[in-house]
């Protein structure tokens, strides 16, 4: 020990006496000597809008019953959910941002991306888990606070819409910044984002519009009447693919073994065959075996759907007949594929529908939900090769979505319920393949859509006729925040960290 300690002094005589000489040599001139604020807006841009790859990118929608998967067991189609990370160390630079920025107005700028990226890490993460660190979390660095409390779920929402109203302020104050792939720096846009994000979450309060302090139902006609939100397709938070390293469709099938393994579900080609609606030859390819029978592409009855409750050896049964459809060629055989949405104009236009609908804001309901369901159509069009290898001669053209839009308005139903069922569900058909966890949330919520279970295969032990309503504590808060986290899940869930226990927003 001696000796180690003898060398490490030596090394610090030999920097000591020698740095100037030893920086001049190792200075790279390709490498900057200081950081932008660009630099670090890139990654957390990038961050909050990409979804996972490969196998990864497939995964969420299992659970929210898009797919079935054929591989092997999926937890997720199998209502089996395990632990979730909480962690935010994905932003935990985000306030140097401002710091390096050139003007105050700049810094404005940077200050807004940083306070949307909090309420968005802090809101993916209390809507997995319940009760979170907040108010102490990220102070390792700065406070030296590296147990941080857990605060309730009601306290961290409070704090997301805060931060999420000084982020609207700050953009409103801010100028138009390096380092953003998504909107180029645009401040409008990203005060768009800001607010249409605002209005999701409030959405997800519906449970508590009765609650005085968070106001949910003036707070969201407060936004919608006088913030900046989404107007159209162009304002959707989106991520562009290219040929172009880590730029490609998660799915396109080069370097990608996993595109043989997903199937379409019945919850989402059930549905469309109920309406007749086109989309279902842009998200699915005709069964095989239908084609083969006469049937042609452009027929709604050659496309099967798999029930994604059936246990994993039926699903392998019917695979083995050929009686089934895949995924449409566009996401697996187009490297650019269609953007992947976080959030987008559709599940706004949704949003506000469903706010209508429980008399929110002085709207039409329908008229809103039509607007959904016509932006959906139009972005599937607008990223789609109009060929019959991906359209199956049935186009998303104009006419069709004129008419498609004014027959789903014509059959909206008359009763509120009914029209909560309507909205989640056309919010449900326009998510396909996008928005991650969103559909998840709805169901969890409304019981909307009303998908299918099967205690039989479901690996839901505790609760087989349920879909599980949350995630568990990570492994790492036990370990190395036991006292904190014990607390919380005292206050919660009478200390049973379970995948059945009904967080706060949901009560």
């Amino acid at each position: 020990m001696k000796k180690i300690w003898t060398y490490l002094a030596l090394g610090g005589v030999l920097l000591t006496t020698g740095c100037s000489k030893f920086d001049e040599i190792n200075t790279n001139p390709e490498t900057p000597s200081t950081v932008r604020p660009s630099m670090l807006a890139t990654r957390i841009v990038l961050n909050l809008a990409r979804q996972s790859n490969t196998k990864g990118f497939m995964q969420p929608y299992m659970l929210t019953k898009e797919i079935a998967w054929t591989e092997l067991t999926e937890s997720y189609q199998y209502n089996s959910l395990g632990e979730r990370d909480i962690s935010m160390m994905a932003i935990n630079d985000a306030h140097f941002m401002a710091k390096f920025a050139t003007s105050d107005a700049l810094a404005n700028s940077y200050n807004g991306l940083m306070y949307f990226a909090r309420a968005m890490k802090f809101y993916d993460a209390t809507m997995s888990v319940g009760d979170i660190p907040y108010k102490d979390a990220l102070k390792g660095e700065t406070e030296k606070i590296y147990f941080p409390k857990y605060d309730t779920q009601k306290e961290v929402f409070l704090g997301i819409l805060n931060e999420l109203e000084l982020a609207d302020k700050l953009f409103a104050e801010g100028v138009k910044f390096d380092g953003d792939p998504i909107f180029s720096g645009d401040i409008i846009k990203w005060r768009k984002l800001v607010n249409s994000f605002a209005l999701n979450v409030l959405i997800q309060l519906s449970k508590k519009n009765a609650d005085g302090e968070l106001n949910v139902k003036e707070r969201f006609k407060s936004i919608f009447i006088n913030k900046p939100i989404f107007e159209g397709n162009a304002d959707n938070f989106q991520v562009t693919h290219e040929d172009k390293a880590d730029q490609t469709y998660p799915f396109y099938k080069v370097s990608n073994s996993f595109v043989i393994y997903p199937i379409v579900s019945t919850e989402i080609i059930d549905r469309l065959k109920q309406y007749q609606d086109r989309r279902l030859f842009y998200y699915a390819n005709p069964s095989a075996l239908q084609i083969a029978n006469g049937k042609q592409s452009n027929d709604f009855n050659a496309y099967v759907g798999t029930d994604p409750s059936l246990s994993f050896s039926e699903i392998a049964e019917l695979k083995k007949k050929n009686d089934y459809s895949k995924l449409n060629d566009r996401y697996t055989e187009l490297v650019s594929g269609e953007p992947t949405q976080q959030y987008s104009y559709a599940h706004l236009c949704f949003v506000v529908a469903e706010a209508a609908a429980r008399g929110w804001v002085a709207e039409s309901p329908v008229n809103w939900y039509k607007k959904g369901i016509a932006a959906s159509m139009k972005f599937i069009s607008d990223n789609t090769p109009n060929t019959a290898q991906f359209t199956h001669n049935m186009p998303l053209d104009e006419g069709y979505i004129n008419l498609a839009v004014t027959t789903y308005g014509n059959q909206f139903p008359v009763s509120p319920e009914g029209q909560l069922e309507a909205i989640i569900t056309q919010k449900y058909l326009a998510s396909y393949l996008q928005g991650v966890m969103t559909p998840y949330y709805d169901y969890r919520r409304t019981g909307y859509p009303k998908w299918k279970i099967n205690p039989a295969s479901s690996l839901n032990s505790v609760a087989p006729q349920k879909i599980p309503v949350r995630w568990r504590y990570p492994a790492l808060e036990y370990n190395y925040n036991a006292s904190n986290l014990d607390e919380a899940m005292k206050r919660q869930y009478d200390g049973n960290d379970e995948i059945n226990q009904l967080m706060w927003i949901l009560k």
